[in-house]
């Protein structure tokens, strides 16, 4: 009985740590209660190999030979491409020289100083309808006869360049809403018409008179500038047909007599004309009006002296 009591006075204090450790932990437990690991996604690693963009829909296929995608692209809002320099204009020089192509149109730009004319339609106030540019490719330049460009006065370049431009901006898709002839910045003549004909609303093809061009591509189109790629240089007819010559005098007839000379001066100079009588006397060269009167006297003197012996 001794043994049992001992043995229970020993297993007590191990039963009440057991209980007392039971009854912390569940607290604790219960307290602070141990949460999963949450596992959060990483962003998905951008594809080394992009696709290129889909191109837009149109509700009319464009034709084989039209490039609708832009040389020099824009951004959606129609503001510049972040490669042109921002500013307060944009810069038509600086975008054909962005499609390297247009070297030749460039150089005639700038040496015209016509280029500071077009940049500044551009920024200029309200009213403004922008501009619309053909612009012919170096290769079509060397199309043309042989120093043609250099024959050419500054005044006919200029020309040749305001006939590259409508003062208006036009959409590729806009160009069968124009009434032709089409009136360009070189003027309203009969000689610097221009005719423009589209086919299937994609395909515009143009007319001068002297050639017939076609829009090959774009270069560059926003809301206020558009410029198209053209496959040649569109010529007026007034630098292909020759300048209109002065009419000329009419020439002095034969056989008439210098102005301020009467007849006596044209048998002066060796002249043999008959009398209208036809007896083919010739009138004395100084014959006056004092003659005519002595000889009148003299007849009057004789025709009474014959009347007065008639009567004696």
């Amino acid at each position: 009985m001794k043994n049992i009591m001992q043995q229970s006075l020993i297993s007590t204090p191990f039963l009440l740590l057991a209980i007392t450790f039971y009854t912390t932990t569940t607290s604790l437990a219960q307290l602070s209660p141990i949460q999963p690991p949450t596992i959060t996604s990483s962003p998905p690693l951008p594809s080394t190999s992009a696709s290129p963009p889909l191109p837009a829909t149109t509700a009319a296929s464009p034709s084989p030979g039209l490039n609708t995608v832009p040389l020099v692209p824009t951004t959606p809002t129609g503001a510049p491409s972040p490669l042109i320099p921002k500013g307060p204009t944009i810069d038509i020089i600086n975008i054909l020289q962005k499609a390297k192509r247009f070297s030749v149109l460039i150089r005639l730009l700038k040496t015209t100083q016509l280029i500071n004319q077009l940049n500044s339609q551009l920024v200029s106030s309200s009213g403004s309808g922008g501009l619309t540019i053909f612009a012919p490719e170096d290769s079509d330049f060397s199309k043309l006869k042989a120093g043609f460009l250099n024959s050419l006065s500054d005044r006919q370049k200029v020309e040749l360049l305001q006939f590259h431009t409508l003062a208006s901006f036009i959409s590729i898709t806009n160009f069968d809403t124009l009434t032709n002839p089409v009136q360009t910045q070189a003027g309203d003549d009969a000689r610097l018409q221009l005719n423009v004909t589209t086919y299937g609303g994609n395909q515009v093809s143009m007319a001068t008179g002297a050639v017939n061009a076609s829009v090959t591509g774009t270069v560059y189109t926003d809301s206020k500038l558009a410029i198209y790629q053209v496959d040649k240089v569109l010529l007026p007819l007034d630098l292909v047909l020759p300048a209109k010559a002065p009419a000329l005098a009419p020439a002095p007839g034969k056989g008439l007599p210098k102005a301020g000379k009467t007849n006596s001066s044209a048998i002066d100079d060796g002249s043999s004309a008959g009398s209208d009588d036809g007896d083919g006397k010739v009138l004395p060269a100084e014959a006056s009006n004092a003659d005519v009167v002595v000889m009148w006297v003299n007849l009057v003197v004789f025709g009474m002296a014959l009347v007065g012996g008639v009567v004696l």
